[in-house]
């Protein structure tokens, strides 16, 4: 898990690119981003980037990201 304090809870949008290049260097690791996810369409780039999960909080909270559009990236 990789959390960008500098972000975190602060609804500013995610370090897409600090993540990436974990992926990128690291591509056996099992990636979790964590800090500042505030809308859908970051969580599909990262998932598209390789990124294994992501930990969301505020946004959930706030209304930003509703829960069942979260469905899709959930495997069973």
């Amino acid at each position: 898990m990789c959390t960008d304090i500098s972000k975190d809870g602060m609804l500013q949008g995610s370090s897409i690119d600090i993540y990436r290049r974990l992926h990128h260097d690291f591509p056996r690791l099992n990636i979790i981003a964590s800090g500042g996810i505030t809308f859908l369409h970051e969580i599909e780039e990262l998932d598209r980037s390789g990124i294994y999960g992501v930990i969301i909080g505020k946004a959930i909270y706030e209304g930003r990201i509703n829960l069942d559009d979260l469905a899709k990236f959930i495997s069973e």
